[in-house]
């Protein structure tokens, strides 16, 4: 097919909002856009965004590969498809009513909840990510967490990104001590069974005596050295007491 005749390929927005002309880009028989995005976020869930390719997915599907590229051009419109969708499909807890903290307790709550459930998507979510339905939708639903505090519309967008921010970046670290303890094959208690007697050796409270402490605090506190769940929930009221003195000031 010459260049001059050939169907040129939808961009991201028109795959988002599914606003291109069905079928215009080769056979579409038993197979849709949302049938591919929903297999590709199947084996993200299961073995991480890496292994998302053009020849697993058809595999898949058992279709030849060059058959995606009629629905999809690419991994980048891949990838933003299935944060799409992730985002158009995710459970929202309702915030009406509720004092402001609780709101925006509930909206990282419901995000973070996202990206345990789905660990690839918090890296890949960028911070401004293209405008399709999901992400809309998740929009609004959480300015509506600051409507009525008396901010302006910019501060209302800075104090979502800000929050979201965070979140991203406590379950990014969730994600990774999952992986870590799944590549160690040993629970944070078996890891302490095996290492401890090392661990009690090299770190000598005379040289390390802060670390030593507040270490073993922390562990014995926690049942571990790093628990995600209390990261996240001790970030998030520290997070939210940054906000309070812009907020409440209103």
């Amino acid at each position: 097919m010459s260049a001059a005749t050939e169907t040129p390929k939808p961009n991201l927005l028109e795959l988002l909002w599914r606003a291109g002309p069905e079928g215009s880009r080769g056979p579409r028989k038993g197979l849709t856009v949302d049938a591919v995005v929903a297999a590709a976020i199947d084996i993200a869930d299961r073995e991480g965004l890496e292994a998302v390719t053009v020849r697993r997915l058809a595999q898949e599907l058992g279709k030849a590969p060059m058959t995606l590229y009629t629905y999809v051009p690419g991994k980048p419109e891949l990838v933003a498809l299935m944060v799409d969708f992730l985002f158009a499909s995710m459970k929202r807890g309702e915030v009406t009513g509720l004092p402001w903290r609780a709101r925006l307790s509930v909206v990282a709550q419901d995000s973070y909840l996202l990206y345990r459930a789905h660990p690839w998507a918090a890296a890949a979510s960028p911070s401004r990510p293209p405008l399709g339905p999901g992400q809309c939708a998740k929009y609004e639903h959480e300015l509506r967490a600051l409507e009525g505090l008396g901010l302006s519309d910019v501060e209302m967008d800075d104090v979502l990104a800000h929050l979201l921010g965070f979140v991203r970046i406590a379950a990014q670290d969730a994600a990774q001590a999952d992986a870590e303890r799944a590549a160690s094959a040993m629970s944070d208690q078996e890891w302490w069974e095996v290492n401890g007697a090392l661990l009690a050796k090299v770190l000598d409270p005379e040289r390390f005596p802060t670390a030593v402490r507040v270490g073993r605090a922390a562990g014995e506190a926690h049942d571990s050295a790093y628990d995600a769940e209390h990261a996240f929930r001790f970030g998030l009221e520290r997070t939210l007491d940054g906000l309070a003195p812009l907020v409440e000031q209103r």
